[in-house]
């Protein structure tokens, strides 16, 4: 049995990144010897193993053979026939098929040590076609390493545009989609997940409500704004915060009638759905902003819990500031204004007043209104 450190962790170490999760490979064991020495089966279709101290994941090496659609449509073969090399071929790209043993040998058959060298995500193998999912975990490494100047290869772009008209594409999920999505927004350049996508011809398939906004993928006026991605560019900038991004990202098509749809058929936590329906709030008032849009403004204000989650609160004045930055410091200052007048109005003191029930919260109300329209018209 010789066990081997494999994938993201070698390449994150080579790249001196900090490794959050550690994956390990197996060479020259069974599934018999894995249970006897401990470990915990936890997938039924695939070998992997949690080891019983550490909890970290251990797969016997295997080979796999397309038979069928989708993510899951393969014949596994492990056991201790399959070396090092037949597993690591049959992996996505060469910067994620390098294996490291235990005295710090990199094991790299398809040059993947190169690749980060030189900044290219390119695929390993023709089989790269068989799993659409690669499409999604090529452009969440592109948001992830693009700040390295990481880009596609040539070769695995063609191999990408086939993925795209293949009827394999509609074997994904829209669980997995969002699941890769949300780890590309928490990344350092999440835009290029929704780039790379593009370029390939596979975002008007998956999400079809970004396609308009981000115009001709052939390259030709590649430098034009494009509102949605420059807002979530900003949004980058200005914050780590995922759910802030995907609201800047999303707002535009969340404006539209039928915006509740987007949402839900991305599958999208709440968490994640509530600044953007926020953002859709301010719609109103932002308009109305000049004149005052006081009531709009306290209306947006207790929808969105403000007085009691002034974390939640802020979130939402940065997606802002990302959607509209011409109005950028206007709308910070009125709205931070509105909210200390709304919280100035104290329940106490109506509270002494000796009111109660339903009297007291309509003229609780009533006064942090009448407040919030006396600081902002």
């Amino acid at each position: 049995m010789k066990i081997y450190l494999v994938g993201g962790a070698v390449r994150d170490e080579l790249l001196d990144i900090p490794v959050k999760d550690r994956d390990w490979v197996v060479v020259g064991s069974t599934e018999d010897a894995m249970l006897e020495q401990g470990f915990t089966r936890v997938d039924a279709d695939f070998p992997v193993f949690l080891h019983p101290e550490t909890g970290e994941e251990y797969a016997l090496a295997r080979r796999e053979t397309k038979c069928g659609p989708g993510y899951k449509g393969f014949d596994i073969h492990a056991g201790p026939d399959v070396t090092l090399e037949q597993d690591l071929e049959r992996r996505d790209l060469t910067v994620n098929a390098m294996a490291m043993d235990g005295d710090g040998t990199i094991v790299d058959p398809f040059h993947g040590r190169d690749d980060l060298d030189e900044g290219f995500l390119r695929h390993v193998s023709p089989a790269f076609v068989e799993d659409p999912v690669r499409l999604l975990r090529i452009a969440r490494f592109a948001a992830k390493l693009g700040r390295w100047g990481f880009r596609v290869a040539h070769g695995t772009q063609g191999l990408m545009k086939k993925i795209a008209l293949s009827d394999d594409l509609k074997a994904l999920k829209p669980e997995r989609l969002w699941q890769e999505m949300k780890r590309a927004l928490a990344e350092d350049q999440p835009w290029q997940f929704f780039q790379v996508l593009h370029r390939c011809g596979t975002l008007g398939r998956l999400i079809p409500e970004l396609l308009e906004a981000m115009g001709d993928p052939s390259g030709h006026g590649k430098n034009r704004q494009i509102p949605a991605i420059d807002a979530l560019t900003r949004a980058a900038g200005a914050t780590a915060d995922p759910r802030v991004r995907f609201a800047v990202l999303f707002y535009h098509a969340a404006a539209a009638p039928e915006g509740d749809a987007v949402v839900q058929r991305l599958r999208a936590e709440r968490e994640f759905s509530d600044p953007l329906a926020m953002l859709r709030a301010l719609n109103n008032c932002y308009r109305m902003l000049p004149e005052g849009g006081a009531e709009a403004i306290f209306d947006l204000l207790i929808k969105g819990r403000a007085l009691q989650q002034s974390e939640r609160f802020w979130r939402f004045i940065t997606a802002c500031t990302a959607v509209w930055p011409d109005e950028a410091d206007r709308l910070k200052v009125k709205l931070e204004a509105a909210l200390h007048a709304a919280a100035s109005v104290s329940a106490a003191d109506l509270q002494a007043e000796g009111l109660q029930g339903r009297a007291f919260g309509s003229l609780l109300a009533q006064r942090r209104l009448e407040a919030v329209r006396a600081t902002v018209t």
